[in-house]
């Protein structure tokens, strides 16, 4: 059975498109070849490849793969989803090595070993494949080193029923994570039970959590169940656990330890049957150096701890996570002809994201909602400049002339001559400073 995957060749070599085809159509449903690297944007435009074959040379004479070495920068920015494969000359490590740099996943050499070249992209599937299999979630999406490890660690613990402590800065995906390993986990058939204990008031907190009797306090005017037993059998998921009490951890660690709860106003204890996963942005360490949490209590949430880093941290995701909510965002709001320009993608990749992937989310909404032109500039985005430890202490001047580039860009609608009018320079000049920034 071949495997469903789809295939490009680029290469000016005809022969080798040819035994190339001829191998690989007997392993994968759909393999295509092209000649020439200026075919490329149309033949990928019109099919979604998995995986391309990408010759570094193609003038004769030539061997320093400026051309191959171009295209895998182009193919990086335009179809991030796509595994490439540099295919180089016997014996030219140093331009394998330098494809590798720029963004290939492997390399073979010519005249490659139908084996070696067949193992090379099934191990490229799969890694694609672990990385697609969470891009059905809103926002968890990407491939950079530290979210594929995160990923893998999920796999790893989802199965098992030991309890998870998610941390890192808010809006950073903590949730998405933990419905996730719910959903890999042999609970998934069950209820998935959210908690913001941030958000729960005080004199709530045994009545929301354990439930209560008709007639233990005031207004107990009926039975009711609390979020505990709601997840019963399933996955109770306590976002903002830094934030309760002293009393209030001593109250689920009892839980935790006996596996029982007794509502309130109730004379007998209830077995439960709960998977434990919590999120915080707090420094739960220094809380407990501080005295403010029970060390006993931390040991018994974070059997497994996951550290989710700022989006600031995984920039190669940046751009997968725009085209997902872009996309998203033209749906909703029927504006299907909107395009983001290459320079917008760069302000984006470039911005420091204090709010994270919220705050992604957040920008790309209001700027479909806002845009008034089918193409997208630095311009029609509105962003929250934070300023950097090292600008603010430093002054940075070239921190300042990107904020009044944008300033200017923003106020002139993208005009770029009277942009560079209002800043006083020539139009040339500010070229030259957009590329600088980015822009």
């Amino acid at each position: 059975m071949k495997v469903k995957a789809s295939i490009l060749i680029v290469d000016d070599d005809e022969s080798v498109l040819k035994t190339a085809r001829l191998f690989l159509k007997q392993k994968f449903e759909y393999v295509h070849t092209i000649n020439h690297p200026s075919l490329f944007d149309d033949v990928m435009q019109s099919t979604p490849f998995d995986i391309v074959l990408l010759d570094m040379n193609y003038t004769k004479g030539e061997s320093d793969g400026a051309v191959g070495l171009a295209l895998i920068q182009h193919v990086l920015k335009n179809y991030p989803k796509v595994e490439l494969i540099a295919v180089t000359a016997y014996g030219d490590v140093d331009l394998a090595v330098e494809a590798l740099k720029n963004g290939a996943r492997d390399f073979i050499t010519k005249p490659w070993n139908n084996d070696r070249l067949f193992g090379t992209i099934e191990r490229l599937l799969s890694l694609q494949h672990k990385v697609s299999k969470i891009e059905d979630r809103n926002g968890l999406i990407g491939k950079s080193a530290s979210f594929l490890e995160i990923l893998s660690t999920v796999e790893k613990v989802a199965p098992t029923d030991a309890h998870v402590l998610i941390l890192g800065e808010n809006g950073t995906g903590k949730g998405l994570i933990a419905q996730r390993i719910h959903d890999l986990s042999l609970r998934r058939d069950q209820p998935f039970v959210r908690i913001d204990m941030g958000a729960l008031v005080a004199s709530l907190f045994e009545s929301e959590l354990f439930g209560h009797k008709r007639g233990a306090f005031t207004d107990a005017v009926e039975d009711r169940i609390g979020k505990i037993q709601q997840a019963h059998g399933g996955t109770l998921f306590l976002d903002e656990i830094g934030n309760i009490s002293w009393t209030q951890q001593s109250k689920l660690l009892t839980v935790l330890e006996q596996k029982m709860i007794t509502a309130v106003g109730a004379n007998h204890a209830q077995t439960i049957d709960v998977r434990i996963i919590t999120a915080t942005n707090a420094d739960l360490n220094k809380l407990v150096a501080e005295g403010q949490y029970r060390q006993d209590f931390l040991y018994r949430i974070n059997t497994i701890e996951i550290n989710m880093p700022p989006l600031a941290e995984r920039k190669e995701d940046i751009r997968l996570l725009v085209k997902h909510f872009f996309a998203m965002h033209k749906k909703k709001y029927n504006k299907k002809e909107l395009k983001l320009s290459e320079a917008a993608f760069q302000l984006l990749e470039n911005h420091l994201w204090p709010g994270n992937i919220r705050e992604l989310n957040h920008v790309l909404e209001k700027t479909v909602i806002m845009a008034e032109t089918s193409l997208i500039s630095p311009a029609d985005i509105e962003l929250v400049e934070k300023i950097s430890e090292n600008e603010e202490d430093n002054l940075n001047l070239e921190a300042m002339e990107k904020r009044l580039i944008l300033k200017s860009l923003k106020k002139n609608k993208g005009n770029i001559t009277h942009a560079a009018k209002d800043l006083g320079i020539d139009r040339q000049v500010l070229y030259r400073r957009l590329e600088k920034h980015g822009l």
